[in-house]
C-alpha cells in the first residue's frame, strides 16, 4: 500500500543525505528509513560500525537505497555534491558529551558552529531542505531556578516548563564553560532561522530532550575511549556493569525527562515526511511524563539492572561527588528540562509513548547482553599480567 502523509497525499520516495548517519540516532534513523520507506539514505560519517548491518550483506531487502560516505565535513569538498543530489538533509553531527563542554571548549564551539556553516550554507544556495539537531541545552537554565528556593513560584509550570517559541535561553556565566555547547547550538538555530527569514531556506530544528536506547553514547574502555565521560546513562550503566557506585554530581538533585529512541524516530520520520507541516518549525521532542532526578534514575537504573542481569544490587549503590572532581572547573547545569509539547502535537500529531522503566529495561537488556562479557574479560586483564 502507497505510504501517505498526514494530509493524506502520497509519499514520493526521495533522497536524503544524512550526515552522522553513523551514530546513536543516525543509526536508528537508518534503520527506521530502511526498514519502512522507500527512501534512500546518503549515510555521512567518519565511522559506521553502528550502521554495519544495514550495509552488508548486499542481499538485504533495502541493498542499494542506503550508501556510506566516509568523509570529515570539516574539510571534504564531495559534501555539497551530496547536498546537491538530496532532496533532504538531515545534520545530526556534532559534539554532545557534557564532560568535553568545559575541558574541550574550543572542539566543542567549532563543531557545533563553525562546522555546520557549510552544511546550511549548501542547503541555502541550492534550494534543499535541511532537518538539523539542536538540543533542549539551548534553554540553558529555567526561570524558575533564579527564584528564592522556598518561593511558592517554582512550582508554576510558566517558570520551568520550556517552550519553542517563547522560553528564553538563559546561560551561565562565560567563565563557565559548560554552556559552549549550548551557546553554539544557539548560535547555529539562529543562523538556520535568519535563513529561512532571508533567503528561504526550508528548514525544521529538532530539540532532542534525553533519547535513550541501545547503542546510545558509550561505554568507556570497551567501545569508546578509556578515559572519556558519557552522558548521564551511559556512565550509570557503565558503573552497573563494573559493579562499582553510581556517581551523583553534587547530590544528583538536577531534573531530567527521558525519551525512548524508537518513539523519538518516529517523530523524526514525520517531519520527514510531512514538510507542509514542519518547516519553518522548531520541535522539542521529549516525554514530559518520565521526568525524575538524576538520583531517582541512579535507583531505578540499579534495580532495573538487577532484574535483567539477575545479579544483587551492590552494598553502596550510589555516592556523591562534586561537579569540580567530576568535570572539572569551568562546569554548570541546568535544573530542570521539561518540555512543552504543544508545537509537535498539534503540527504533527505526535505523543510519546514508552514508559521510563519500559525505556530503561530495553537498554539495560542491550548493554548487558553486548557488554558484559567484554567488561568481565577488562577487568580481569590488569590482574593476569
Amino acid at each position: 500500500m502507497a505510504r501517505v502523509d498526514l494530509d493524506g497525499n502520497a509519499i514520493k520516495p526521495m533522497t536524503i543525505c544524512m550526515i552522522g548517519a553513523g551514530g546513536f540516532i543516525g543509526s536508528h534513523l537508518c534503520e527506521k528509513l530502511m526498514s519502512e520507506t522507500p527512501h534512500t539514505v546518503l549515510a555521512v560519517d567518519v565511522y559506521n560500525d553502528k550502521i554495519k548491518h544495514l550495509l552488508e550483506p548486499d542481499s538485504l531487502p533495502w541493498s542499494g537505497r542506503i550508501q556510506f560516505h566516509r568523509l570529515n565535513i570539516k574539510n571534504d569538498s564531495r559534501l555539497e555534491g551530496l547536498i546537491k543530489c538530496s532532496d533532504l538533509t538531515i545534520n545530526l553531527a556534532a559534539i554532545c558529551t557534557p564532560a568535553d563542554y568545559n575541558t574541550r571548549p574550543l572542539d566543542t564551539i567549532y563543531s557545533n558552529f563553525i562546522d555546520a556553516l557549510p552544511v546550511v550554507k549548501y542547503c541555502s544556495e541550492n534550494n534543499k531542505r535541511l532537518i538539523h539537531f539542536s538540543t533542549c541545552e539551548v534553554y540553558g537554565k529555567t526561570i524558575g531556578s533564579f527564584l528564592p528556593k522556598d518561593s511558592p513560584l517554582r512550582q508554576d509550570p510558566a517558570y520551568y516548563i520550556l517552550k519553542e517559541d517563547t522560553s528564553p535561553c538563559i546561560f551561565g556565566s562565560v567563565e563557565k564553560q559548560r554552556w559552549s555547547y549550548a551557546c553554539a547550538k544557539q548560535l547555529i538555530e539562529r543562523l538556520i532561522y535568519a535563513e529561512g527569514a532571508e533567503n528561504g531556506l526550508e528548514f525544521t530544528i529538532v530539540r532532542p530532550f534525553n533519547w535513550i536506547g541501545p547503542r546510545m553514547d558509550f561505554i568507556p574502555g570497551i567501545d569508546g575511549p578509556s578515559e572519556g565521560v558519557p552522558r548521564v546513562l551511559a556512565c550509570f550503566s557503565n558503573n552497573l556493569l563494573r559493579r562499582e557506585p553510581l556517581k551523583l554530581v553534587d547530590g544528583g538533585e538536577s531534573q531530567r525527562t527521558f525519551i525512548y529512541i524508537k518513539d523519538a524516530i518516529e517523530a523524526v520520520l514525520l517531519m520527514i515526511e510531512n514538510p507542509a507541516r514542519a518547516s519553518g518549525h522548531i520541535f522539542n521532542v521529549g516525554n514530559p511524563n518520565n521526568e525524575v532526578t538524576v538520583r531517582q534514575l541512579a535507583e531505578m537504573m540499579t534495580q532495573v539492572y538487577s532484574k535483567v542481569s539477575g545479579e544483587d544490587a551492590i552494598e553502596t549503590p550510589t555516592i556523591d561527588v562534586s561537579s569540580k572532581e567530576f568535570y572539572g572547573e569551568g562546569y554548570d547545569d541546568s535544573d530542570k528540562r521539561i518540555p512543552d509539547m504543544t508545537i509537535i502535537n498539534k503540527q504533527l500529531g505526535w505523543n510519546p509513548k514508552t514508559s521510563l522503566w519500559d525505556l530503561l529495561e530495553s537498554t539495560l537488556t542491550y548493554q548487558h547482553r553486548t557488554y558484559a562479557e567484554a567488561i568481565k574479560q577488562a577487568i580481569a586483564k590488569p590482574s593476569a599480567n
